[in-house]
């Protein structure tokens, strides 16, 4: 039976294939009392089996995917399968207690568990209390006969059904096979809608019900340009979504042409449209869509992929990699941005009411050295390869950035006075995502060398609405006039001191915003790779006459964000 279903559109595309669903099982199970102890064990044996051959594949995957170091980590859990202290100890729970399969497995996990956590003199210890749970659940799972999602192990065209999505469940989708993603809450501005739009991957967010409205292998339309989804579509709407999809690659056909042109307007202006990357991976997209520059690298995926703090080595090569690529054209890579929704299971950080208010960014670097040394001595060695600039995430405070400079000072003299080669015209900016920069902009630009206005986060701080919350999403407005002149002081103030001003946020390629911003002055518009072809074409019709009386009239006679979308929709689209 056909359903149709209405989310927010977060990534252009058109996709039509089976259900997967991302979705966690049911894995309660009653105990039991069991006579035949034997047939229980062979229960056991059968779902350790299984389990093993599970972590082989997925594995083997992660080697091909990630690459070998990445995939030790399932090694780690085969190893815990074969460890007949822990099997041993199920198989023991089952013949002298003479309970079912499921109970002696939860039993005996709980004690490991336990034990792990309690080794707090030793870390490496106390991890291994995650991989017992991870194994746990697995093999459960298979005594239970059921099936536990794992995107790494996707063959076939599928469509994504999920609550919600992780940044890493989004980093592990294979685009050769995940054609979309539709899930039950979320933004454009979720980490997820990002990262799909970096993938490529059509999505279709905050439908409220998608995970209870679908099965696994139903047929899925999602539409990633309207936000419409159609599970089991009609042979008319499966006809209707393929034309639409066709008119689709053909505009993207038209907005080709435009690779290796210049950005300019319909009055020649000149304006550098840069592309946002989470990972080395990301720069064939940057290339095919002729970014001018990178505006946002953001490194806390080379964390947010790896079990352990990542090396110098390691981080350099990374760095080294994505500026000899771009080169000689600039790449602004933010230093690490862990926190409020982005954790790292080898760093625990403190529990708090509200974490994206908390102890992250900039603040955990600033407190706990060693690690934001380490990622700026790796900058530093990566920077003769290409044209770095660094950029500061969460800066609330003038004196946290010249903490932040600082320390940057330092270990660059402690390279150079080693012999280590390092650029001599690294500029040093910040991200304007706290209101409390932005109103004080005109003084940070006399420290700073550029600004990148954030407005995911500014925007949700402005109006004190989570940009995560579906019940305040109607907060979420990038249109409003207290924005608009937000951002309009952030950059007058970057051009009184001679400086330049960008926007990585979400806001920098869209089409209704970018007329606005041209009005207003702003330099560099940083967005998913994606986009830049639409706004290069966007910008060609644009003039910077007409787009300043127009942000004028949005920022002072219109008092809401709607009106102002529909002023430019008016006179733009």
């Amino acid at each position: 039976m056909t359903k149709e279903l209405k989310g927010i559109a977060a990534s252009d595309g058109i996709a039509v294939a089976k259900a997967y669903m991302l979705v966690e099982p049911d894995l309660s199970f009653d105990q039991k009392t069991i006579t035949d102890t034997d047939a229980e064990v062979s229960r056991l044996k059968d779902a350790t089996k299984a389990s093993h051959d599970d972590l082989q594949l997925i594995r083997d995957k992660a080697k091909e995917s990630l690459g070998e170091e990445e995939a030790q980590v399932f090694d780690a859990h085969m190893m815990i399968l074969d460890d007949p202290e822990f099997t041993g100890a199920i198989e023991s729970k089952i013949t002298d207690d003479k309970v079912n399969a499921e109970q002696a497995l939860d039993d005996v996990s709980k004690m490991f568990i336990a034990t792990f956590e309690a080794m707090t003199d030793n870390p490496y210890m106390q991890e291994r209390a995650a991989d017992v749970k991870d194994v746990s659940k697995r093999l459960l799972s298979h005594l239970l006969g059921v099936a536990l999602p794992n995107p790494a192990l996707i063959n076939e065209e599928v469509v994504i059904v999920a609550h919600d999505l992780t940044p890493s469940d989004t980093a592990q989708l294979n685009k050769k096979y995940v054609k979309g993603f539709v899930t039950d809450i979320g933004g454009r501005t979720a980490h997820s809608a990002i990262m799909a739009r970096s993938l490529e991957i059509p999505a279709v967010v905050g439908t409220d019900s998608v995970t209870t409205s679908v099965e696994a292998g139903q047929m899925i339309a999602v539409d990633g340009l309207t936000g419409d989804v159609v599970v089991e579509p009609s042979t008319e709407q499966q006809a209707s979504f393929k034309k639409e999809a066709e008119d689709y690659a053909a505009e993207r056909a038209e907005w080709a042409k435009l690779k290796t042109a210049t950005t300019v307007t319909a009055d020649g202006k000149h304006y550098e449209l840069a592309a946002n990357i989470g990972t080395p991976k990301d720069l064939d997209g940057v290339h095919a869509n002729g970014a001018e520059a990178i505006g946002l690298y953001r490194t806390e995926f080379l964390y947010m992929d790896s079990a352990e703090l990542p090396t110098e080595d390691d981080q350099f090569e990374a760095y080294k990699e994505v500026l000899e690529s771009m080169s000689p054209k600039p790449v602004v890579v933010r230093t690490m941005d862990i926190g409020g929704d982005k954790h790292l299971p080898y760093m625990p950080l403190p529990e708090e009411m509200n974490p994206f208010l908390g102890y992250r960014a900039i603040r955990i670097s600033l407190d706990r050295q060693e690690i934001f040394r380490t990622q700026l001595r790796a900058l530093l060695r990566a920077s003769a390869f290409g044209k770095l600039r660094i950029m500061f995430p969460m800066i609330a405070t003038i004196q946290e950035f010249e903490a932040a400079k600082k320390i940057f000072l330092e270990e660059k003299a402690n390279l150079e006075k080693a012999g280590t080669k390092v650029a001599d015209d690294i500029q040093l900016g910040i991200m304007i995502e706290i209101p409390a920069a932005a109103v004080l902009a005109d003084q940070f630009a006399k420290h700073v060398d550029f600004f990148s206005i954030g407005t995911n986060d500014l925007i949700q701080y402005t109006m004190a609405a989570d940009r995560g919350n579906e019940h305040v999403s109607y907060l979420y407005q990038p249109y409003n006039p207290s924005i608009l002149r937000l951002v309009k002081h952030v950059i007058d103030a970057a051009h009184k001191e001679g400086k330049w001003a960008g926007m990585c946020g979400e806001a920098a390629g869209d089409p209704i915003m970018v007329p606005l911003l041209l009005g207003m002055g702003l330099d560099e518009y940083s967005m998913s790779a994606t986009s830049i072809l639409k706004v290069r074409s966007l910008m060609k019709r644009l003039s910077t006459t007409d787009m300043q009386k127009l942000s004028e009239v949005a920022m002072n006679e219109h008092i809401s964000n709607d009106q102002n979308k529909e002023l430019v929709e008016k006179n733009v689209h």
